[in-house]
């Protein structure tokens, strides 16, 4: 009677707990529920009221399901064998002698160089009271990197050497260097490297020298608190009066004719200076064979 009471409980959820065969180990088993094992696979199912109560998996509907599920494609991978061998081909041929890198790099220690050559000559001039003995070169180096790169090299030459007179020799040497030196290198190496003619190249670097010699008197004016360009002009008025009075004139000059006179002067000189400069530039590159970038008056080609 209990026996049957027992099976229909298990009849009435569905399943029934399993019994393990050996009963030595049973025992030592917790027991359990009955609805632990109930609609899985380990459930046995005793009457058709339960199987029709269990879930069934339609093949239609699991097809149709699976025709909607899509597989993701292989993408291309990020990096290959073949990749890292093009990167070293590429860096091997930007090291070579025409490489981009290799030139880049053989521009910067020119730079370099010439600015460091540029700036301890100056300072070394400066120091032994020889610097218009050696004033003639210290553009040199500043024409020679635009002419052997480009404009851009020539003022990185310039920066770099101004940099190092100011850190070595304070800032009034590196901006005298500036203004007497550095913009009329720059100035040449432009107008070089455009193959301008001499007669441009010369009055627009005569401009530029005489714009930086006005700049140089202006500031010594402003740290010696005196007025240097004052002092000039009085001393061409002193020397035009007396001269005009020797030769029987009595009339006096104005200022403007003053400041007139003393413009051209100036010019003048900056013209035969830059004049001596495209000469000795111009052979110096010819002895380097640098001939066939220059733009030389057939004059001086037949000369040299």
């Amino acid at each position: 009677m209990l026996a049957s009471t027992t099976m229909n409980i298990l009849k009435f959820y569905g399943c029934y707990r399993l019994q393990p065969r050996n009963t030595h180990f049973s025992q030592n088993i917790h027991p359990i529920s009955s609805t632990t094992y109930c609609k899985s696979d380990l459930c046995i199912l005793s009457s058709a009221s339960t199987i029709s109560s269990c879930p069934r998996f339609s093949p239609s509907r699991t097809g149709r399901k699976m025709r909607n599920v899509k597989v993701s494609e292989m993408g291309a991978p990020l990096w290959t064998q073949k990749d890292d061998e093009e990167e070293n081909m590429r860096s091997s041929d930007d090291l070579t002698m025409n490489g981009d890198v290799y030139q880049k790099t053989l521009r910067l220690v020119e730079c370099s160089m010439f600015a460091a050559l540029g700036g301890l000559v100056y300072i070394l001039s400066s120091s032994l009271a020889i610097e218009n003995y050696f004033g003639c070169f210290f553009a040199l180096p500043i024409v020679f990197s635009s002419m052997r790169w480009d404009v851009v090299a020539g003022r990185k030459t310039m920066v770099a050497t101004a940099t190092l007179l100011l850190v070595l020799a304070g800032p009034i040497k590196a901006i005298t260097y500036l203004l007497m030196h550095g913009f009329l290198g720059l100035a040449m190496g432009s107008l070089w490297r455009s193959k301008t003619s001499w007669s441009v190249s010369i009055l627009v670097s005569a401009l530029v020298r005489a714009v930086g010699a006005v700049g140089y008197v202006l500031m010594y004016s402003f740290l010696i608190r005196e007025n240097i360009l004052a002092l000039i002009t009085i001393n061409i008025h002193a020397s035009a009066t007396f001269i005009l009075s020797s030769l029987g004139f009595l009339a006096i000059p104005s200022m403007n004719v003053i400041y007139t006179i003393f413009g051209t002067l100036l010019l003048l000189n900056c013209c035969f200076f830059v004049f001596l400069l495209h000469l000795l530039y111009a052979l110096f590159f010819s002895r380097l064979g640098m001939k066939a970038s220059l733009r030389l008056p057939k004059w001086f080609a037949k000369a040299i």
